[in-house]
């Protein structure tokens, strides 16, 4: 059950409610997430700058969305899960590449570097090491891209930690985590 209900735009605020407006007009629904933030107009606004602006970045929509799976996986966020689950196969992931993606894994070698440095940026909380570093960039990665990888998984922390504590209903085809509790190590 939730912890912070979404609000409908009639309970919104007049900023909130502009918000989720465009968000309704852009996308044709609005997730839970967002009518959850809309608590905050402030919240909702930044989130919804932050994930536009780096759509705009070098990373490509799959690579995002691997991104968004392995951070959700890692921080037990059943929501994000399921909206990247689907986001993902929007963006063109197969099954596999979806299913791969929330263990931290991919055959293809430049993919495979992403979803390690971004799980390593996670467990690290940023910590990472010079080796670490190295790795995702003998795989191809530019600094440019370096720098989008640590937004990626910040904004996805963010949406992981919020939806933890709000308890945000899921709006999407409900996925099954990979692991239950702390029965497998991420």
């Amino acid at each position: 059950m939730p912890r912070l209900t979404a609000l409908t735009n009639a309970a919104a605020t007049d900023k909130a409610r502009t918000l989720l407006d465009a968000v309704q007009q852009k996308l044709g629904m609005t997730p839970n997430l967002m009518r959850t933030m809309a608590h905050s107009p402030a919240v909702l606004e930044s989130y919804l700058q932050f994930s536009g602006l780096l759509k705009q970045g070098a990373l490509t929509d799959q690579h995002r969305e691997q991104v968004s799976l392995t951070v959700a996986e890692a921080n037990e966020c059943d929501y994000c899960l399921a909206a990247h689950s689907t986001l993902g196969k929007m963006a063109g992931l197969s099954p596999e590449q979806i299913r791969d993606s929330r263990a931290g894994v991919d055959s293809d070698p430049q993919s495979a570097a992403l979803l390690k440095f971004s799980r390593t940026i996670v467990h690290k909380r940023g910590q990472v090491s010079d080796q670490d570093l190295q790795e995702v960039r003998d795989a191809g990665f530019s600094d440019e891209q370096v720098a989008e990888i640590a937004a990626n998984v910040a904004l996805n922390i963010f949406t992981n930690y919020f939806n933890n504590i709000a308890q945000t209903e899921v709006d999407f085809p409900e996925v099954e985590p990979l692991c239950a509790g702390n029965a497998c190590s991420h």
